[in-house]
């Protein structure tokens, strides 16, 4: 679940709308409740989401657990994996619990 105003929940049924539909960039974390690393990385992405809210970033969360459509589309098979998305197509992903530096690379790369 969403902790922040900054992260949007992301779901199989708003997926198209928020996402796809979506302009700029959009870093999406797939997650599970008892995944120990995405709790690890967790933190990091709430506070990306807040440092860059302002420069154009749009972060969320999917729960794959609860959203096996998007889950399955995007052939997520290991979490905490981060998916890109620029205008609403994929354009880069980061697969296991990765240090902020690593992430905040691929949020200025893109956007």
């Amino acid at each position: 679940m969403a902790t922040s105003d900054a992260i949007l929940e992301v779901t199989d049924a708003n997926f198209t709308e928020e996402i796809e539909g979506g302009e700029g960039l959009q870093m999406i974390d797939f997650w599970a409740v008892w995944c120990g690393p995405c709790k690890m990385v967790s933190p990091i992405v709430e506070a990306l989401a807040e440092e860059y809210q302002e420069k154009g970033l749009r972060v969320g969360k999917l729960d794959v657990d609860t959203n096996p459509s998007v889950t399955t589309r995007f052939r997520v098979t290991s979490i905490p994996s981060i998916l890109f998305f620029k205008d609403g197509e994929l354009v880069d992903t980061v697969v296991g619990a990765v240090p902020r530096p690593d992430l905040e690379e691929k949020i200025l790369q893109h956007l």
